[in-house]
């Protein structure tokens, strides 16, 4: 491949990717329940600035403000018709801020799930998820987007219609799932699994991972499935900053900058090459995150006991694979048996 993260992959070991959207656009003055990528045209400022801040805090790729910009959850705001426009004005901000940063940053157009149940539960077909997310990835390509980033994705026929979309829009992309139900997608996807589909799609993306989750003892044990799985593919982790807890009205995570920082070199060291943060992780997290993975050496894989003394518990017993499947709910020192 000849796009520009495949590119900047062969000159690092690592790349820091962004930390929250969301997070940061609420405490901007984004209300609970609006629609985040209205504001690519309404107000754009704000939005250059949420990429700004994660430039400036060291990151070497940021998302755009298109997670929620297709059809489908954009007619929840009667903007379905407006699909293109707000994800190309989302890449388009986010391209101009890359350009002026003296360095290297990769632009990644962010694509969530449909917020759709395929069918026989659901309404949902393959040729439908291909439609939704193609439109969404034409109006990230006009805008300038380097790849395609799909992200928090639960069921695996949703991460094929992705690669197929991408593949139409002619764009490298790379594709995370959220594993937050013991270890399990919602859908029940193991780490394993995804390991597996990724080198089976016709159209396999330049990396892929686990982003949101639970938290980031969790999102760590799924990063060791995908290394026990035998993937040569660079792999994307993209943890919380620590655990929501409601407080006073309002979700706060409770991850410190010192703990991201633990877990952004813990990452590195189990073999994630793309680090980044998800839901809670502000410009002070991602700061820590940079200096930590530039000033601290890479050491030895870290064991699941190293990770929880280090990070905090696990949320489950096992991440779902089981004994024979690896052994992923366990603590793993070597490679994958079989």
């Amino acid at each position: 491949m000849t796009d520009a993260l495949s590119r900047l992959l062969q000159t690092r070991d690592w790349l820091m990717a962004d930390g929250a959207t969301g997070t940061n656009l609420f405490n901007m003055g984004l209300s609970s329940g609006d629609a985040p990528e209205l504001w690519n045209a309404d107000q754009p400022g704000n939005i250059a600035k949420l990429y700004s801040l994660a430039v400036d805090a060291g990151s070497d790729i940021f998302l755009t403000n298109t997670f929620g910009g297709n059809a489908s959850r954009l007619k929840l705001h009667n903007a379905q018709a407006r699909v293109h426009e707000l994800n190309r004005l989302g890449a388009e901000i986010g391209r101009e801020v890359a350009d002026r940063a003296g360095r290297p940053v990769i632009v990644a157009g962010s694509i969530g799930p449909t917020g759709d149940i395929f069918a026989p539960m659901g309404t949902l077909t393959h040729a439908l998820a291909v439609e939704m997310f193609h439109e969404q990835a034409e109006g990230l390509k006009a805008g300038g987007a380097d790849v395609l980033w799909v992200e928090t994705i639960s069921a695996p026929e949703e991460f094929k219609a992705a690669a197929e979309a991408a593949r139409l829009a002619g764009m490298a992309w790379c594709g995370t799932m959220s594993f937050d139900t013991a270890g399990r997608t919602m859908m029940g996807v193991t780490s394993a699994q995804l390991a597996a589909l990724v080198e089976k799609l016709p159209n396999p993306p330049v990396a892929f991972g686990a982003n949101c989750g639970v938290g980031s003892s969790d999102l760590m044990r799924t990063i060791l499935g995908f290394v026990a799985a035998g993937t040569e593919r660079p792999i994307i982790a993209k943890g919380n900053a620590g655990i929501p807890k409601y407080h006073e009205g309002h979700i706060h995570y409770d991850g410190t900058p010192e703990l991201m920082a633990e877990y952004a070199v813990l990452a590195r060291d189990a073999g994630a090459t793309i680090i980044g943060g998800c839901c809670g992780t502000m410009p002070v997290h991602l700061k820590a995150m940079r200096a930590a993975l530039e000033s601290r050496p890479r050491g030895p894989r870290p064991t699941l006991e190293e990770i929880s003394a280090r990070l905090g518990g696990f949320s489950s017993a096992s991440d779902g694979t089981g004994d024979d499947e690896g052994g992923a709910g366990r603590e793993r020192r070597g490679r994958r048996r079989g």
